[in-house]
């Protein structure tokens, strides 16, 4: 019955939300202590769970959405936003400056965790749409697509990376074929699935207190050189611990690259170079720099509480029991392994919200299976990638994420977020199928 219970939570959580427009934070919290005593739970292990899930969740985003606030309210104040965007537009042209936003997000991608990557590269998707004269989702989707499928497919994100070390899979290999991977699913999800759409449905009103951007007139702006430079820190940093770990994870540099390489520090970095680079060396004042980073942080203060009341529901269900429940059901199933290992991953990732509980627990569960003659590890790592990032939704801390900051419904975010991730999902898998008969 845990499944189903985990429905009727999902469609209570619709209803309070969809139906009676009662606040998301609310909503979520009052689910969650919902959906652990349908789960078995006392009311005093669901409010204890709650208050697990929210404290792990934020303790893991907010200084990385605290300080990538700040990044992109520097980005945005100075104009270099407006730089990068119009660069970018030259180089590709109005026509195709979505293949400009793909290509950015899975640069960035490759590097950061979603999170990190969606919060620094917010500003540029506002500035790109607002002077392409492009809806704001026509240029969102294509990085959103780009950020999460990096994340499922491609080490070294921990997701992908903890797998492989389960599996004694080769990294090097795990990282080529999820590259391959990830190219299409990013190009038909991130693309061509935004452009079903009509483009007015894609529009969408910018919460004017995370953007509002100015016009800058040339004379004004930060070079491109300098605002590429202060925007990319993050994912220099982070790239060069990721390098070092998979190619010298032996050097005597790794303490220090462990420690600038860790996103909440990377950011933060970032921050204090941006202070001088988009503030002081563009004539602001102190004063106007901190009044810039102090509005940065007031803006995302709901935010925070929704992601981590999201989180707080993930946490729910997994101190339930759910992933056990799951794993009962699935285990004895005769599939093909690959697709097994999808089906597994995909489940539990639905049921709770969670890529890394859903892809170690499935590569748990196939363990025994790898022992099993021709099955390809760096595949199997692959298949467990592609699962653990199907038709993300409600009980998932990015649905959030790209709901709030792209101001939408419910429903809009499930017909343009959760739909596309399940397109990338399925991709994933149909290319793991397909190179599981060369390699």
């Amino acid at each position: 019955m845990s499944l189903l219970y985990v429905l009727i939570a999902v469609l209570i959580l619709l209803l309070l939300m969809v139906v009676l427009k009662i606040n998301a934070f609310i909503s979520l919290i009052v689910v969650a202590l919902i959906a652990g005593v349908m789960q078995g739970m006392s009311p005093l292990e669901a409010i204890t769970s709650i208050k697990s899930g929210m404290g792990s969740t934020l303790g893991s985003l907010a200084l990385v959405l605290g300080f990538g606030a700040m990044l992109g309210k520097l980005m945005e104040n100075s104009g270099a936003a407006q730089t990068i965007a119009m660069t970018l537009i030259a180089k590709f042209g109005r026509k195709h400056v979505q293949w400009a936003a793909v290509m950015t997000g899975f640069i960035v991608g490759i590097a950061l965790f979603y999170e990190t990557g969606f919060v620094i590269l917010i500003p540029l998707v506002f500035t790109i749409a607002k002077a392409a004269k492009l809806p704001v989702l026509y240029i969102g989707m294509p990085v959103a697509a780009a950020l999460i499928t990096a994340h499922g497919f491609v080490p070294p994100h921990p997701g992908p990376t903890a797998i492989a070390q389960i599996f004694n899979a080769n990294l090097g290999l795990t990282l080529l074929y999820g590259i391959v991977i990830a190219i299409p699913s990013v190009i038909i999800s991130g693309v061509y699935y935004p452009r079903l759409f009509k483009k007015e449905s894609l529009e969408t009103n910018i919460p004017k207190e995370l953007f509002s951007a100015k016009e800058f007139d040339d004379d004004e702006l930060p070079s491109f050189g300098i605002s590429l430079f202060t925007a990319l820190i993050p994912v220099l940093l982070m790239g060069l611990h990721a390098g070092f770990e998979i190619f010298a994870p032996e050097s005597s540099l790794m303490p220090f690259l462990v420690f600038i390489g860790e996103p909440s520090i990377a950011l933060l970095v970032a921050v204090i170079v941006a202070i001088f680079t988009f503030g002081l060396m563009q004539k602001f004042s102190m004063k106007e720099i901190m009044n810039s980073i102090a509005s940065s942080v007031s803006s995302i203060a709901m935010i925070l509480l929704i992601i981590g009341a999201g989180g707080a529901f993930k946490q729910v269900l997994v101190d339930s029991g759910v992933a056990d429940y799951v794993s009962e059901i699935v285990k004895d199933m005769s599939f093909s392994s690959l697709l097994l290992a999808w089906l597994i991953a995909a489940l539990l990732r639905l049921a709770l919200g969670s890529a890394t509980v859903a892809g170690m627990t499935a590569a748990g569960i196939m363990v025994p299976v790898l022992a099993g003659a021709g099955v390809n590890a760096e595949l199997l790592v692959l298949a467990i990638g592609a699962g653990s990032m199907t038709f993300l939704h409600v009980n998932d801390a990015g649905f959030w994420i790209y709901k709030e900051y792209f101001n939408l419904s419910v429903g809009k975010t499930i017909k343009t977020w959760s739909m596309m991730t399940l397109i990338s999902s399925l991709i994933g898998l149909g290319g793991v199928m397909l190179l599981n008969m060369f390699v």
